[in-house]
C-alpha cells in the first residue's frame, strides 16, 4: 500500500509487530487508516490493546485488553481492566468495562452487573459491547459513538432453566447501562427464548444432554453468543417500514448452535433468524449452511451495501442434533457472507478455499464494511489483517505477530485518521471523506 503524504513513522518497528505485504497492487488503493485490536505480549501475557498502521508499525497503545478494544472517535478507547479468575477462564466473563483516555485515564467504568455467587462485582461482559451513538462499532459516515452515552453490554448470567437443561447453564444476556451505571429498560436472557431459535427436536433434545456442560465451571456455555451490535437506521425500516428491522432492535451469533438473529428492543422475541438449519429446502438456504459464525451485524447506513448483513463465517464445527448430534455442521474454511435480510439471500461472498489467501479461523474473526466499498477483514486464529474488493481482489494484507509466532486476534477493527488526535496521525493519512470513497 502507498504510505500516506506525510511518509512512514519515523520510528521502526517493535519486534513483535507485524509485516505488511508490499508486493500487492497499488491500485485500487486499500482505505489508510489505523488498525485497533488487543493481544497479549509474547514474554508475560500482560494485556495489551495496540494500534498499528497499514505497514505494521505500533503507534500507539493501552495496558488493556479489551473483548474487544474499540476506539472512539477523538481517541477514547472502551476496553476491559480485568478478566475474571483465570480458572474461570472459559466462562471469558470482564470484570470491569472501562473507558480510558488516549493517554489511558480512566473515564468510565462499570463492574455492578452480577457476582455469580462470588464477592466481587463484575460486568460479565464479553464478545461484545456498544455505544451510543453508533450502532456497530467502526467507523460510518454521520454515526459517531458517543464519549458519554449508555452502553449496550453481551453478558453471562449463571442459571437454572430446566426447560432447556437440567445442567445449570452459562447464559448470554444483554442489558444497557448509563454513564451512572444504572440500568436502562430490559435485560434480554437467552434461555427465555429457547423456543424462537429454529432448534428441531433433536437440537432440543441434544442441548438437554449436553449445553456444552464444562466440570470445572459447573455450567454450559450452550450457546456461546459471540456478537451482538444494534441494527441502526436502515432502509428496511426507514422505506418499507418492516419493523422487524426496528433501528433499536439487536443482531446476535450463536457460535455453538450456528444461528443469527434479531430480537425486538420492545418484546425481545426473536423476530427475524437465519439457521440453524439452512440444509436444501430450507428458509434462507441459498446463503449456505453457517458453521459457528461471529460478528454478524448489519452495514450501518452510508456504507456500500448498508442494510445487509455482514458475517464471518469461521466454519470448523458446530451446530446441535441431527444424526450424530454435536457437532451437527462441518466445514474447513472460513468465508466472510453478505446477505440481504428480507430475501435471506446471498448478495456477496469472499473466501478462497485453496492458496495463500485461504481464510481459516474456526473461531475468532470479523468483517468491517469500509466506505470504498472494501472489506476489512479479521482472520483471528491466523493474526491475519487483509481488505478485499468487491470483486476479491485482496489490495493490502498484514500478518499480526506475537513474538515469532503469529498473534490470535478476536477482532480488530479499522478506525480513520480523522478519530484520532491530530498529532496522533504520525503516518500523515488522509481523511476518509477525501479518499476512501466508494467509485
Amino acid at each position: 500500500p502507498r504510505a500516506g503524504p506525510g511518509g512512514p513513522p519515523p520510528r521502526p518497528p517493535p519486534p513483535d509487530a507485524g509485516t505488511a505485504d508490499m508486493s500487492l497492487p497499488a491500485a485500487p488503493s486499500p482505505c489508510l487508516g489505523y488498525m485497533v485490536f488487543s493481544t497479549p505480549t509474547s514474554t508475560d501475557q500482560t494485556p495489551l490493546t495496540r494500534m498499528v498502521d497499514m505497514a505494521g508499525r505500533e503507534v500507539h497503545s493501552w495496558p488493556f485488553s479489551g473483548f474487544p478494544s474499540v476506539m472512539l472517535p477523538g481517541g477514547s478507547l472502551l476496553t476491559s481492566r480485568r478478566m475474571r479468575d483465570v480458572d474461570l477462564n472459559l466462562l471469558q466473563d470482564t470484570v470491569e468495562l472501562i473507558q480510558v483516555s488516549w493517554e489511558g485515564a480512566e473515564q468510565w467504568s462499570f463492574s455492578a452487573w452480577d457476582d455469580d455467587g462470588g464477592r466481587e462485582m463484575m460486568s460479565r461482559q464479553h464478545h461484545d459491547h456498544q455505544r451510543q451513538g453508533n450502532p456497530v462499532g467502526y467507523h460510518a459516515p454521520g454515526q459517531l459513538a458517543l464519549q458519554s452515552g449508555t452502553t449496550t453490554v453481551l453478558a453471562h448470567e449463571t442459571r437454572a432453566v430446566p426447560s432447556v437443561s437440567p445442567f445449570h447453564l452459562t447464559d448470554d444476556v444483554i442489558y444497557t447501562v448509563d454513564r451512572a451505571g444504572a440500568m436502562v429498560g430490559k435485560v434480554w436472557r437467552a434461555a427465555d427464548h429457547v423456543a424462537e431459535f429454529g432448534f428441531d427436536k433433536t437440537a432440543r433434545e441434544d442441548i438437554r444432554k449436553d449445553p456444552n456442560y464444562d466440570d470445572a465451571r459447573g455450567t454450559g456455555d450452550w450457546l456461546h453468543i459471540n456478537s451482538m451490535s444494534l441494527l441502526g437506521r436502515n432502509r428496511w425500516f426507514d422505506q418499507y417500514g418492516d419493523t422487524r428491522f426496528h433501528p433499536r432492535n439487536i443482531i446476535i451469533a450463536s457460535r455453538r448452535a450456528s444461528f443469527l438473529a434479531i430480537i425486538s428492543a420492545d418484546t425481545g422475541a426473536v423476530v427475524w433468524r437465519l439457521g440453524p438449519d439452512l440444509s436444501p429446502g430450507m428458509v434462507g438456504a441459498g446463503v449456505g449452511q453457517l458453521v459457528g459464525p461471529h460478528h454478524a451485524h448489519m452495514v450501518p447506513q452510508g456504507l456500500p451495501g448498508a442494510g445487509n448483513i455482514l458475517v464471518f463465517d469461521n466454519g470448523g464445527r458446530a451446530g446441535y442434533g441431527g444424526a450424530t448430534g454435536y457437532p451437527r455442521y462441518e466445514r474447513w474454511h472460513s468465508r466472510v457472507v453478505e446477505i440481504d435480510p428480507r430475501d435471506m439471500q446471498k448478495v456477496w461472498e469472499y473466501g478462497p478455499t485453496v492458496g495463500t489467501d485461504m481464510l481459516f479461523s474456526a473461531a475468532l474473526g470479523s468483517a468491517q464494511r469500509l466506505p470504498s466499498g472494501n472489506t476489512f477483514i479479521t482472520s483471528g486464529l491466523e493474526g491475519r489483517l487483509l481488505e478485499v474488493t468487491p470483486t476479491g481482489d485482496v489490495v493490502w494484507r498484514l500478518q499480526i505477530k506475537d513474538g515469532s509466532a503469529m498473534a490470535a486476534i478476536y477482532r480488530a477493527y479499522r478506525v480513520p485518521p480523522e478519530w484520532l488526535p491530530a498529532k496522533a496521525n504520525i503516518a500523515g493519512y488522509s481523511p476518509w471523506s477525501l479518499t476512501c470513497r466508494a467509485n
